[in-house]
């Protein structure tokens, strides 16, 4: 699990492309602190699996789903990637509950500022929108955020954020038209899972009445 805090921003270096696959080699340094093979690292919000160390740098694994699911596999050699450890016990719950696990992508449609905030305008598909509420809190590349509004006519939701996260992540790079990992807040996804299940078993339950049990011989 993840918190959506971003320790640095890595470097993505190299890739071994599979025929719909990749190994990442992503340079880095905090990090990699106490960091061993077989840990788990946020890379622009993905849970990837460190599968070699060196002194500045870790590889993962990149299944073909989630080059599919999230940005990744547009890296180019050169550019920064947020990158946060999975959560250590007594650590301190700084964002939301984040799970690495990316639901799909969005592209920055506007970029503006007002004082000392600056507006991302994110437009996205109908069925990750749906779970993005005003004041929520959504994962934009790994980055808790709050969302600030959302207008599902225009499919897009939009999130304000202060100087210093703009900084010290990705989105200091961003500009309109990149693309950006999303990931819905869970609790809302579990939740309709569960009263989906709910009502779908309420449903064939109706479907038993007297009348049904006479017409069948067991009256």
């Amino acid at each position: 699990m993840f918190t959506g805090i971003v320790e640095e921003m890595g470097e993505y270096v190299a890739a071994r492309r599979g025929a719909r696959s990749e190994v990442l080699v992503i340079r880095a340094k905090k990090v990699l602190e106490g960091t061993v093979i077989g840990d788990s690292i946020a890379v622009n919000g993905v849970c990837l699996t460190v599968t070699g160390l060196t002194n500045n740098s870790f590889e993962a694994d990149v299944m073909p789903e989630t080059l599919r699911r999230s940005n990744l596999g547009g890296l180019s050699v050169g550019d920064h990637v947020n990158l946060e450890r999975a959560m250590a016990a007594d650590g301190r719950f700084g964002g939301h509950i984040v799970a690495g696990h990316v639901d799909g992508t969005g592209v920055i449609r506007e970029i503006t500022e007002e004082d000392n905030a600056v507006w991302y305008a994110i437009g996205t598909k109908p069925e990750i929108l749906r779970y993005i509420v005003e004041k929520g809190s959504v994962a934009i590349d790994g980055i808790s955020l709050t969302v600030a509004g959302v207008d599902d006519r225009e499919g897009e939701f939009r999130v304000s954020i202060i100087p210093h996260t703009r900084a010290v992540t990705v989105l200091s790079d961003r500009r309109i038209g990149d693309v950006v990992n999303l990931e819905n807040d869970i609790v809302g996804k579990y939740i309709e899972r569960l009263m989906s299940a709910d009502t779908n078993k309420k449903e064939k339950e109706s479907r038993i009445t007297m009348d049904f049990l006479g017409e069948n011989g067991f009256l």
